[in-house]
């Protein structure tokens, strides 16, 4: 047995729940890397940068129509006709702009895409997000004016051993809007996003091994 699908397996046996998604994050690794996981079976694969999920995913998306492929990365204007054509899932929806810009895209290109609005939720200068404060008014311009298929929320907290409770905010944040996803957990703490009822977890690390 190959020894990533071996360790997509453990993570499988430790979620133990049919209702979680495991995106397995294939950043910068080469396709034979990410080949047995399709083989095996798997849908869910997290890219970062659209140059490159375009070079490794295109072929491959057009002979299995069934692999759902995530933009997790931060999603730049310029970018985004690409990420729309290639992505099935973006989960970094973080400004008026950028939704704009994607509700014209889907509207020119007849097409529709699930989105997560990335929440800024540890307030970080640093990261991208929507502020905690914003968030109603943010969600309802997008479902609502723009018509966009928001489908939950994203978060990724701050690094203080604390991310109980930034799981925690960001669960009751999606529960307050009616949402049903929610993106949050990587290989360091899916176990603890999983206590609040995520529905989506990012493993890079703990699948394909730590990138060179």
């Amino acid at each position: 047995m190959n020894l990533i699908v071996n360790n997509f397996k453990q993570v499988k046996k430790i979620i133990n729940n049919d209702d979680v998604n495991i995106i397995a994050v294939s950043k910068s690794f080469q396709y034979e890397y990410i080949k047995p996981l399709i083989e095996f079976g798997h849908k869910h694969f997290g890219e970062n940068k659209v140059q490159e999920a375009i070079i490794k995913w295109s072929n491959i998306k057009d002979q299995l129509p069934g692999i759902n492929l995530h933009m997790i990365g931060r999603l730049q204007s310029n970018k985004a006709k690409d990420a729309i054509k290639l992505f099935d899932y973006i989960h970094s929806l973080d400004n008026n702009k950028l939704a704009k810009l994607l509700a014209k895209l889907e509207q020119s290109l007849n097409l529709k895409r699930k989105y997560f609005i990335q929440i800024n939720i540890g307030n970080e200068k640093q990261k991208n997000g929507i502020k905690i404060e914003e968030i109603d008014e943010f969600y309802n311009f997008c479902k609502k004016t723009l018509h966009l298929n928001v489908v939950g929320l994203m978060a990724i907290p701050p690094i203080d051993n604390n991310e109980s409770k930034y799981f925690k905010l960001l669960m009751e944040l999606n529960q307050s809007l009616g949402l049903s996803e929610l993106s949050m957990g990587m290989s360091t703490d899916y176990q603890e996003a999983l206590k609040y009822r995520t529905t989506y977890v990012r493993i890079g690390s703990a699948i394909f091994g730590q990138r060179s």
